[in-house]
């Protein structure tokens, strides 16, 4: 089930994927509208107030763009305008369209302006919604958030959360609602059932946890920080409270869904680096006959973990279905001014992203949009650590030994290395400096094997490929990175032999 999961959300973008989800839920309201469910929106309502929400943020998302001399990026702009659409309540008033209208602006200028490096300070359809409810021409009141819409909504949201790995950020925000909430009916002398219905069938949890709080361009780097974030926001979003002085007629901010978004999305971005990312490309270098290094000089430091990863924005003609933005392991070590290096697999026929990533000239100007992960090494340096990497994996484990070599760490180190294609090993010259130990599954072994090398075979990783190699993977503490069925057989086959402490590494992103 998880390798069909793994295959299924990684067939597409995550832009795609929203756009599928959002749009299967549009289509199932405007069914549902024909028949009378969903609360007295009728069917034109729904038609022309999606009209208006996709249709004001992409026209403004490409006009700001032209004025800020920027290529607008049309997914974006669509699932802005889809999200605003379900926030707003389907009508016909010119009024509260005007409403919309205005939400839709707002969302597409804040994705210019209230915008670092490539990173939203807030959620655009959050911060749309909280400016409109301050004219008093709409106020947003998610109708999304039905039974009806329900069992669709959640189907969405799972896959979103499961190809960003977001779940326990999710958890977190929709745990504390629950108290909160449920709480809250208990002492108004309200039963269990009650509350439990209003906040998950009646109230944007589920949407809000799925298609908003978790987008990767408004989260903290750290998985510690994401947490603190969803439980701030989780208290917010289930809390009544006003800003601004009620009696005085001037505009007042109450407590709302999209509010508490944005004032979590606020705390977030301060844990992040607010510097921007500028990279000038300096070249690159092959590591094997379909690997290659690339190299770039940060116009300003860059701090990062050894592990944790980029997201490199390349804008280029007829971009394929995987978008101008992917996200790549940093495969050099920190340093106060030096280069950082990423390591890309090109197969025959790649993306388009990485064609024009490999067609960089020298000098050219790339942006990086933030650097985030967990998948960093322990800082006690006695832990015996087990390091399993299938093919380009091997990149954050790359900047971590360089790393432990740079500042002389003597770690107790096993890398299993997983490679099919034959010729040269990337990072073999520095996977031999560490004098970690190393079990190769290749087509075939460097001649002469380095010394504390061991050549496991020519297939795949197995199980029984590692209980014979490394007898004592019970007493490691294990890393595994490489692409999702690696990462699934493996952590499978470590629980297996008794390892209690597997992190894996992913890759996703918008």
């Amino acid at each position: 089930m998880k390798q069909w999961l793994d295959r299924v959300t990684g067939a597409v973008t995550m832009y795609s994927l929203l756009l599928i989800v959002l749009g299967a839920t549009t289509l199932l309201a405007l069914v549902l509208s024909l028949f009378g469910q969903m609360s007295g929106y009728t069917p034109l309502a729904i038609v022309v107030t999606n009209v208006v929400a996709v249709g004001v943020t992409v026209g403004t998302s490409i006009l700001f763009g032209l004025i800020f001399r920027a290529k607008p990026h049309l997914e974006s702009a669509i699932i802005t305008g889809v999200l605003l659409f379900f926030l707003f309540p389907p009508t016909l008033d010119p009024k509260q369209l005007a409403g919309v209208a205005v939400a839709g602006a707002v969302a597409s200028l804040s994705k210019y302006v209230l915008a670092i490096r490539g990173r939203h300070v807030a959620n655009p359809a959050a911060i749309g919604a909280v400016v409109v409810s301050l004219t008093g021409l709409n106020f947003a009141s998610w109708w999304v958030a039905t039974p009806f819409l329900l069992p669709l909504v959640a189907i969405g949201a799972f896959l979103v959360l499961y190809r960003t790995q977001r779940f326990s950020m999710a958890g977190v925000f929709i745990g504390v609602a629950v108290v909160i909430w449920v709480g809250r009916y208990l002492a108004q002398g309200s039963d269990l059932g009650a509350g439990l219905s209003f906040v998950l069938l009646s109230y944007p949890t589920i949407f809000l946890a799925g298609f908003m709080l978790t987008e990767p361009l408004t989260l903290p780097p750290r998985r510690w920080q994401q947490l603190l974030v969803a439980a701030v926001v989780g208290v917010l979003f289930s809390s009544t409270f006003a800003i601004g002085p009620v009696a005085s007629g001037w505009p007042v901010l109450y407590s709302s869904p999209e509010l508490a978004l944005v004032v979590g999305n606020v705390i977030a971005f301060f844990f992040g680096q607010r510097r921007g990312i500028r990279l000038e490309y300096l070249g690159k270098r092959e590591l094997s006959p379909s690997t290659w290094e690339l190299s770039f000089q940060p116009s300003r430091p860059v701090r990062f973990l050894p592990g944790q990863y980029m997201e490199l924005t390349i804008p280029h003609r007829k971009a394929d279905f995987r978008g101008s933005r992917r996200y790549f392991s940093i495969a050099s070590a920190p340093t106060a001014d030096g280069p950082i290096t990423f390591a890309i697999t090109v197969p025959s026929k790649s993306s388009s992203f990485k064609r024009a990533l490999l067609d960089l000239e020298p000098g050219a100007d790339v942006r990086g949009t933030g650097v985030g992960g967990d998948f960093a090494l322990p800082r006690d340096v006695s832990q015996p650590l087990l390091l399993v990497a299938g093919g380009i994996g091997i990149t954050p484990f790359a900047s971590q030994l360089a790393h432990a070599v740079e500042r002389g760490e003597k770690r107790d180190v096993t890398v299993v290395y997983a490679t099919s294609t034959p010729g040269a090993l990337p990072y073999q010259e520095l996977l031999e400096r560490t004098g970690a130990r190393v079990i190769l599954f290749a087509p075939d072994a460097p001649s002469p094997l380095p010394a504390g090398w061991i050549h496991g075979g020519t297939g795949r990783v197995t199980a029984e490929g590692i209980a014979a190699t490394v007898p004592d993977a019970a007493r490691r503490r294990a890393f595994v990175s490489g692409p999702p069925a690696l990462v699934n057989d493996i952590r499978r086959a470590l629980r297996a032999q008794g390892v209690r402490r597997v992190h894996t590494d992913y890759f996703s992103g918008y």
